[in-house]
């Protein structure tokens, strides 16, 4: 009783003996060279291993393709352009990451972090406040500000006086009074004599 070869493979070892089967004459020479462990075929052309191919099997092939321009530089490895990352270049990478919750995205090939509410900047780096930081404060989360020593208040729009202004005054600057007439002095207690 005859044997049976399952799977294929008795139909791959009468190709392989079709292809590659010394031919009476001249031994079969590739030239250039077949690339990547490629076989010469009789015909001088060649038969490229898994993962390559072109005329000299020099070009490595990726399944799935590199995406958002990546090049194969050999079977399953994707070189990927910038603002691209992933086995297959498939996920968006902003450079440095976003911050403050911002999110990496892709506009018409822009790579560029989306901000979250509140956050501006190449990274989502800056908070925005709104109210403006007066004074030389500075904003430091979405709407807050730090102010120097000597302001207070939402914008650092408000002067401290550590000694109160008296007889109707107001703090303008810190520890400096605006003084109502007739009274004068730092914290406006001495009255003018009329």
């Amino acid at each position: 009783m005859a044997r049976r070869h399952g799977g294929g493979t008795g139909l791959r070892l009468l190709l392989w003996l079709w292809l590659c089967a010394p031919c009476p004459g001249p031994a079969a020479a590739c030239s250039p060279r077949c690339r990547h462990g490629g076989l010469c075929l009789a015909d001088g052309s060649c038969l490229c291993s898994k993962g390559y191919e072109g005329e000299r099997c020099q070009h490595a092939t990726c399944y799935p393709k590199c995406k958002n321009g990546g090049e194969c530089l050999r079977p399953g490895k994707c070189r990927c352009s910038p603002g691209y990352g992933g086995r297959y270049c498939h996920k968006v990478s902003c450079e440095g990451g976003c911050q403050n919750g911002g999110e990496c995205i892709s506009v018409n090939g822009v790579v560029k972090c989306l901000c979250a509410s509140g956050w501006t900047g190449s990274r989502c780096q800056e908070a925005i406040c709104p109210q403006g930081c007066r004074n030389n404060g500075a904003c430091v989360a979405p709407g807050i500000c730090s102010c120097p020593a000597g302001w207070v208040g939402r914008a650092c729009h408000l002067a401290v006086c550590k000694l109160p202004c008296q007889h109707g005054g107001k703090c303008i600057a810190p520890n400096v009074c605006r003084c109502r007439l007739p009274y004068s002095g730092p914290q406006c207690t001495k009255k003018r004599k009329e």
